[in-house]
């Protein structure tokens, strides 16, 4: 029998996922490789890289442990082409294989990368998710906009996950409502488990360093665990410490805690050390123990089978061009604050350096503080999602995508929500203490110490009236607006403005 290659890729690291499910272990070679592309075409985190390296090695270890033949290829190999490609084809011609089997990456760039590789080469559906790319089509087709909420409702029926027959366990779908309340400093929330890295991650991090030291973000310390051992020993961690008041608090935001009650494992699902339905079977179970309330279980298992498996359909839905869509023509530079340069808002200021050191912000930080004021600001879309490509540990362009243009940058029209997740200061004033110590006023409204988000705030309203102002779910602000006095409008139109232009001239605001 003729040799075929068996790709397999950092964020496919599940000895089911569907090529070596395909494949011989008897007469295939499974191809891995460090390559300079994946590395290269932004400039991730350097922990990112280092837990994708870590994992593989690790992973490729496994395989060949479990009798599999393997092709690793590491980044510093004098042989190594510096591209999946290019690695396909050298193997090719190593073993004399002119066919590979492959699992569908999670980026039309890669897609079309294998597409155009001169080797007969099978992309399988990549199946580790609860809904296929024909349930998500079967599901949208007629509808006249699609909404995660109803989409995840169908979730719930087909794998039934807290459901009570055919109803929603409890009563209710969703109790988002219950998951809104401020954290304060009293709160006793766990601490995250950190992984001491082993030699496998201190051979990795000395090249990372190496290699990735100007790239934004800390390497050190690095905690995170870099096998499915070390994933699922987070999970549990997090079900038995932290689930039970992660409802509750899954918006708060505190500058003194950077974790809270969050499970820090959306890294280990999008690279494959984790099953989906997996962990969100667990989460139910601890709800019906008794050890986890409905809220919890609820708000958790949503971010999972709801979140996470609409943005994949929407993004394998909307085709190749989504990333770079700009509906509300935003041609504004991304500022120097978003890589690190001084700020006098508080909340960004601890957002950003969050994210330097962690690779890690939670969904509120990067929804309604870096997106938020990105979107008000009137930023560039592209330069927002590459940023957030760049920097989050768990980002890869299936999730984060849609994600960015569709969900915190409105830039693909109101595909993914009905109106843009917008807001003045208050928001973060009643979700987190960032406020209390900022050089900022989230009281003020006009003048040297008003915070920006307000300004900013009324100026993107005003500047998008025409679009918004017959949204039902926005209507209410218009009035607001309409019942100002009109010199205060003119003031805060015009500080807004003002601000927007010293930012834009490198300034620190």
């Amino acid at each position: 029998m003729v040799t075929r290659l068996v790709l397999v890729l950092g964020d496919q690291l599940t000895e089911t996922v569907a090529a070596l499910r395909k494949a011989d272990k008897d007469r295939d070679v499974v191809v891995m490789a460090e390559v300079a592309d994946e590395t290269a075409y932004v400039g991730h985190h350097p922990k990112k890289i280092a837990l994708i390296f870590a994992a593989m090695r690790k992973f490729a270890a496994r395989l060949r442990d479990d009798g599999w033949d393997i092709a690793y290829s590491e980044f510093d190999d004098t042989d190594n082409t510096g591209s999946i490609p290019g690695e396909l084809l050298r193997r090719a011609d190593q073993y004399g294989a002119r066919e590979v089997l492959a699992t569908e990456p999670g980026e039309w760039r890669l897609i079309a990368a294998l597409d155009d590789t001169p080797l007969k080469v099978t992309q399988l559906e990549n199946d580790r998710f609860a809904a296929s790319h024909k349930d998500f089509e079967d599901w949208a087709k007629g509808r006249k906009a699609l909404r995660m909420e109803y989409f995840y409702r169908e979730m719930r029926r087909k794998t039934g996950l807290l459901m009570d027959g055919d109803e929603p366990e409890g009563g209710q779908w969703n109790y988002d409502h219950e998951n809104r309340k401020p954290a304060s400093d009293d709160l006793f929330a766990p601490e995250p488990v950190r992984v001491e890295p082993d030699e496998t991650v201190q051979e990795v991090l000395a090249l990372v360093a190496d290699r990735f030291g100007d790239n934004f973000g800390r390497l050190e310390p690095f905690a995170f665990a870099t096998d499915r051992q070390g994933a699922l020993k987070v999970l549990r961690h997090f079900i038995k410490n932290a689930l039970p008041c992660f409802g509750d608090y899954q918006d708060a935001m505190l500058a003194g805690n950077r974790f809270l009650y969050h499970s820090l494992i959306s890294a280990y699902l999008n690279i494959g050390l984790l099953d989906p339905l997996e962990v969100c079977k667990r989460v139910e179970k601890a709800y019906r123990d008794g050890d986890a309330p409905l809220n919890a279980a609820e708000g958790f298992i949503r971010q999972i089978l709801g979140w996470r498996e609409f943005m994949r359909g929407i993004y394998f839905r909307e085709g190749r061009d989504y990333p770079r869509r700009n509906r509300l023509n935003h041609q504004r530079g991304l500022p120097p604050l978003y890589w690190g340069a001084e700020t006098k808002m508080n909340c960004l200021h601890h957002a950003i350096a969050q994210t330097r050191d962690e690779a890690y912000a939670h969904h509120i930080q990067r929804l309604m503080i870096t997106g938020n004021f990105a979107l008000i600001a009137g930023i560039n879309p592209a330069e927002v999602h590459e940023w957030y490509l760049s920097v989050y540990i768990d980002a890869f362009e299936w999730v984060e995508a849609p994600n960015t243009v569709g969900m915190s940058q409105f830039a693909d029209g109101g595909i993914v929500g009905s109106k843009p997740y917008v807001s003045s200061g208050n928001y973060i004033d009643r979700m987190s203490d960032y406020c209390s110590d900022c050089a900022y006023s989230v009281k003020a409204k006009t003048g040297d110490k008003a915070c920006p988000f307000n300004l900013l705030y009324w100026a993107f309203l005003i500047r998008h009236r025409e679009r918004f102002e017959g949204n039902p779910r926005m209507a209410q602000m218009y009035r607001t607006w309409e019942r100002m006095d009109e010199k205060r409008r003119a003031t805060v139109l015009d500080e807004a403005e003002a601000f927007l232009e010293r930012m834009s001239r490198g300034e620190t605001v």
